[in-house]
């Protein structure tokens, strides 16, 4: 029998981390596992105006939450170790498909299918770590840095569990604590007793990789209020309304996009690769990006709102979601470009202050008008960033130290 040539037999001997000079582009394996959150954030946007309340809007931002975080630790795996490797395609695959369990979920998570979300959440951290211990024991770093996140998983894993077996506000008590820990650990960079913390050598990040999964993530949000757009148009009301209000949510989007893109989401891995300590970028970004991803969802539901019932006057909260979506995304973008630049934009902050300057009026006027002062706002905002850089050389990033 041929035997394999040393070279690929110590190939498939060697632990499955990244080689340094290996290229650093997405995968396809990588696209087509973002397919999964597609639906995710449709859903949850399409849940969050099947009745409008705060209580709706908490439990939406826990799905988000809990969605996010199984892509945003799969998108540093991926990151870390080498995805043209059989074991890392087998973890996507395996994380996909717990992803998409999870995402069948989100309707009745809060109601019989908790177990389900819940479970099927644990189940991704806790095996992802169980999959890795082993696969990475030849390289000892990795092998502590894979028991340091399995031990904080397996920590929240608790609340997560017992929160799935009650209902009402402890459900989402527990499930807002067990969050907590799995973002609070990430935070810390997962101390555990004995081992201590990740050290900060070992937190490196690749700009051209995560910077591009960052950026992809954040179009695929967009993509929730495209498919709102062109799903939710309704024939009930006037031609005209049915074109405004779609307008309004095209255009809407579309400066989210400009809005997004100019400087900060165009420079990132620039950003990224000029930093004194880049790892720094590592322990804000998903935070950063999961508020402009939560402030696009928002913006989505707000559009559901409005091509359903342009009309009437705009309750309270539905004047919440229309404008609160914007106002969020606006202020994950002012931590976005301080990630980037060191600074905030005053356009950024006169955003918001436009927002909640408008938001009495908006009380007294048909949702239409409501979505079309957001609108007209975030124009504003696009404008203002055209006339700073108008005629002005390419600025440099400048992250802080």
């Amino acid at each position: 029998m041929a035997q394999p040539p040393p070279e690929q037999a110590a190939g498939a001997a060697r632990p499955p981390v990244r080689d340094p000079e290996s290229p650093r582009r997405v995968t396809l394996q990588e696209l087509f596992f973002d397919l999964v959150y597609v639906v995710a954030l449709a859903l949850i946007s399409r849940g969050l105006v099947t009745e409008v309340s705060w209580q709706r809007a908490g439990q939406s931002l826990i799905l988000l939450m809990a969605i996010w975080w199984t892509w945003a630790i799969t998108t540093l795996v991926t990151d870390m170790y080498d995805p043209q490797r059989r074991e890392i395609k087998l973890l996507i695959a395996a994380v996909m498909f717990g992803a998409l369990l999870m995402t069948t979920a989100i309707p009745q998570a809060f109601a019989d299918r908790g177990l389900v979300f819940a479970g099927t959440y644990v189940a991704i951290h806790l095996g992802r770590g169980l999959f890795l211990m082993p696969a990475v024991r030849g390289h000892p770093q990795s092998q502590r840095r894979a028991v340091r996140v399995f031990v904080w998983f397996a920590v929240s894993a608790v609340p997560w569990i017992v929160g799935a077996h009650v209902g009402g506000h402890a459900r989402e008590a527990l499930w807002a604590l067990a969050l907590a820990i799995d973002y609070g650990g990430f935070r810390l960079a997962y101390p555990i007793p004995g081992l201590g913390a990740v050290p900060e050598g070992q937190r490196n990040v690749t700009a051209e990789h995560l910077s591009e999964r960052y950026q992809q993530f954040f179009i695929i949000a967009l993509g929730d209020a495209i498919l709102v757009a062109g799903t939710m148009f309704s024939l009930q009301h006037s031609e005209a309304e049915n074109l405004a209000a779609f307008t309004v949510a095209f255009v809407s989007t579309l400066l989210l996009w400009r809005i997004y893109v100019h400087k900060s989401g165009e420079l990132l891995p620039q950003a990224i690769q000029s930093s004194r300590t880049p790892n720094k970028f590592l322990r804000t970004a998903p935070y950063t990006h999961l508020m402009m991803v939560a402030g696009v969802v928002t913006t989505a539901a707000g559009f559901d709102l409005v091509l359903h019932e342009p009309s009437g006057r705009t309750p309270p909260a539905w004047a919440a979601i229309i404008l609160g979506g914007p106002a969020l995304f606006l202020v994950g973008r002012c931590c976005f470009e301080y990630e980037v630049f060191s600074r905030v934009s005053l356009s950024r902050p006169g955003g918001l202050l436009a927002l909640l300057t408008i938001a009495p009026a908006v009380l007294f006027l048909p949702p239409l008008f409501a979505a079309a002062g957001a609108m007209a706002v975030l124009a504003g905002v696009a404008v203002a960033d055209h006339l700073r850089s108008r005629g002005r050389p390419p600025e440099d990033p400048s992250p802080p130290h």
